[in-house]
C-alpha cells in the first residue's frame, strides 16, 4: 500500500511540477502587437520617412454608407508644405479581402500641403486600410492608414 501513495505522490508532484513550468512560461511570453488592434493614429512618418502625413475626415465625422471627403495633409521632416505632389489611393477591408466599394481620388490643393481626397465610402462597419503613394519633389513615398468603424 505505500507504494502506490508513493506513486500518486509523486505523479501530483511532476504535475505540480508541469503546472508551475507551463505558467512561467505563459506569464513570460512575448505579447505581440496584433493583439491591440490595428495602428489607428491619425499623423505618421510615410514608410521609408520623407513625409509627415496626415489623414482626417474633412467635417470631422466619419458616417458608413455615405460618399465622404478627407483631407491628407504633407509635410516634409522639417515642416514645410508639400506641394505638387501627385497621389494614387488604394485600400479595402483587409479581415474581408476587398477593396474599396469607390475609387478616391485627390481632387484638390488646399494650401499648406493639405489634399481633398474625395469618394471614400466605407460600405460597413469594420477595419478599413487606405493606401497612399505620393510622389512630390522630395521623391516617392507610401503611407498606410487604417480607420476602424
Amino acid at each position: 500500500m505505500a507504494s502506490i501513495w508513493r506513486y500518486l505522490l509523486a505523479g501530483l508532484g511532476l504535475a505540480a511540477l508541469l503546472v508551475g513550468i507551463l505558467a512561467v512560461v505563459y506569464l513570460t511570453a512575448p505579447r505581440s502587437s496584433h493583439s491591440a488592434g490595428p495602428d489607428i493614429s491619425r499623423t505618421k512618418n510615410t514608410d521609408n520617412g520623407l513625409f509627415v502625413a496626415s489623414f482626417l475626415p474633412e467635417r470631422g465625422v466619419v458616417r458608413p454608407g455615405q460618399l465622404q471627403s478627407w483631407l491628407l495633409t504633407l509635410k516634409t521632416k522639417s515642416g514645410a508644405p508639400v506641394e505638387g505632389a501627385a497621389i494614387a489611393i488604394s485600400g479595402g477591408m483587409p479581415l474581408h479581402s476587398h477593396g474599396l466599394p469607390t475609387s478616391p481620388q485627390a481632387t484638390d490643393y488646399l494650401g499648406d500641403g493639405r489634399y481633398r481626397i474625395e469618394g471614400i465610402k466605407f460600405t460597413m462597419s469594420g477595419w478599413w486600410q487606405l493606401h497612399f503613394a505620393i510622389s512630390a519633389t522630395a521623391g516617392s513615398d507610401t503611407v498606410l492608414f487604417n480607420v476602424v468603424l
